[in-house]
């Protein structure tokens, strides 16, 4: 039984990124326009390269990193805006100001009391 992982790394390229999947002596390199994109490729090419294997690893990096991937992921897949240059996909509600609005006077009213 082989137990070496298949890494996915992630590398942003603009608006879009590069993948590269190595499964052992296997590798291949696609691009998305995207990184919620990106990894369906990656586990589409994954699917192709161990094709009736039900076991298996797979580790994503972004530059090398897992974490940073999974950060990353999350924060695409909600619409947050990261480093890495993943768009936010979903702005700020309009009545978050507003709601700060509403606590200024009462810390000032207290202060003066």
């Amino acid at each position: 039984m082989d137990s070496t992982p298949i890494t996915i790394n992630y590398v942003p390229d603009g608006d879009d990124w590069t993948i590269t999947v190595d499964a052992g002596e296997e590798s291949t390199t696609a691009h998305a326009p995207g990184l919620i994109a990106a990894r369906d490729s990656a586990d589409q090419i994954v699917e192709k390269i161990v094709t009736g294997k039900k076991q298996r690893t797979v580790v994503h990096l972004l530059n090398g990193d897992a974490f940073a991937f999974t950060t990353a992921y999350l924060h695409a897949r909600h619409g947050m805006t990261t480093s890495y240059g993943v768009p936010a996909q979903a702005e700020a509600p309009a009545t978050e100001p507003a709601a700060e609005a509403e606590t200024e006077p009462e810390e000032s009213a207290s202060a003066a009391g």
